[in-house]
């Protein structure tokens, strides 16, 4: 019997049983549907993660106070060390260096208000982070040095107390019940990793040192963003961070009370965790594959019951049990087959459909169904179909001739 002849008997034998059949290939269609969709948006979402975390700048590095677990009570980072930073001789990799203060507030403007993130910045922030103005102007010097009450809003703080994005410089909001002038209106950059940068206020680095987010010592800040010249020079720039902050905190090598993390950190994060939970997903959804298996595996064995009489004629009349093997896994290879390509079809439905909502509802989510993902789901349909309709495909070709004819 050849392959051709093979697949058409299976065809036939599939098609008289469609009920049967269709009832059988469901596991099939949820198992590979699920993985596609998991994988997909999995993919989608370690897309939108990467992106957002490399549109900060592929040469940004970030000090935090806190290193080493021996150290017990780390030294706070200060405006002296992010001043050390900007020294060109102790750091020449470095290009800019901005150090903030960062809490929690409550803004007003009228009936309306809001709770936000406030950010305390001095003017090298604005070129750091390319932070861009939709009106008005950033911080400037004179703004820092006379602790100015001015303040930059975020879109979306805009758009909560005076209903409008457009318009608004010279406008007064109060921030914990202090008058703050607005001068300016940051362009809108979205949801990222490190937060909605729409749903904050800037005021000068000074002012909140003094009025808003006091700290001990006067001096301190909570993260140092540095700048360095390009990607390469990162490391670098890393190692001159560190080698000025081990000076001046007198801390020995392997016993650092600061942690430095460069874009790559924040990108080998965001791939290990997406990663594993595409895995974990993945697998979960894989369960179904396996009872879909288990499902056509029964079916074989009552086809293989219900057509015994019909094995023995083919036997009496010569087939081989090689034959008789060949046939009914080619069956079940079709059965999972047929299920794998309409569970593929499914699958990319809930994926675009998962997309398309998330767009309306601007979250920045593509999903990514690859040429891998639909071979390997295509692959796997088959081979669970194989594997078990392998016992079911032996025991038909087992069956002696007499004995089956006698059946009944």
């Amino acid at each position: 019997m050849n392959i051709g002849q093979s697949f058409i008997e299976a065809l036939e034998s599939v098609s008289s049983n469609k009920m049967r059949s269709g009832l059988t290939i469901i596991g099939i269609v949820i198992g590979v549907a699920a993985v596609i969709a998991i994988i997909s948006l999995g993919r989608g979402a370690e897309g939108t993660i990467i992106g957002s975390i490399q549109g900060i700048g592929t040469n940004l590095i970030f000090v935090f106070r806190g290193g080493s677990e021996e150290v017990l009570n780390p030294k706070p980072l200060t405006l002296g060390d992010a001043a050390a930073m900007s020294d060109i001789f102790q750091a020449p990799s470095v290009a800019g260096v901005a150090p903030i203060l960062q809490g929690d507030v409550k803004v007003s403007m009228g009936g309306e208000s809001t709770n936000t993130r406030i950010v305390g910045v001095t003017p090298d922030y604005g070129m750091v982070r390319n932070s861009k103005m939709a009106e008005g102007e950033f911080i400037n010097e004179e703004h820092v040095l006379g602790q100015a009450s001015v303040v930059l809003l975020g879109t979306e703080v805009a758009q909560d107390l005076f209903d409008r994005k457009e318009g608004l410089v010279g406008e007064t909001i109060r921030i914990d019940g202090r008058p703050f002038r607005v001068i300016g209106v940051l362009e809108s950059k979205g949801g990222s990793s490190f937060g909605n940068e729409d749903d904050q206020v800037m005021v000068p680095l000074s002012t909140a040192q003094t009025r808003l987010l006091r700290r001990s010592p006067s001096d301190r800040v909570d993260t140092i963003i540095v700048q360095a010249f390009d990607s390469k020079a990162v490391p670098q720039a890393s190692e001159e961070i560190s080698f000025i902050l081990r000076t001046r905190h007198r801390t020995d090598i392997g016993a650092d009370d600061f942690s430095i993390l460069t874009q790559q950190d924040f990108l080998d994060t965001a791939q290990t965790i997406t990663g594993v939970l595409t895995i974990f997903l993945g697998g979960i959804a894989a369960i179904s594959l396996l009872v879909g298996g288990i499902g056509i595996m029964n079916i074989m064995l009552v086809s293989v019951t219900e057509r015994t009489r019909e094995i023995g004629l083919r036997k009496a009349l010569g087939a081989r049990r090689i034959d008789i093997l060949f046939q009914f896994l080619t069956e079940s290879a079709l059965l999972s087959m047929i299920g794998g390509i309409i569970g593929i079809g499914l699958g990319a439905l809930i994926s675009l459909t998962v997309g398309r909502i998330a767009a309306a509802s601007d979250t920045p989510l593509t999903p990514s169904i690859g040429l891998d993902t639909v071979l390997l789901a295509t692959l796997f349909s088959a081979a669970v179909g194989l594997f078990f309709g392998l016992y079911p495909a032996n025991r038909a070709s087992s069956l002696e001739p007499v004995e089956a004819l006698r059946y009944e």
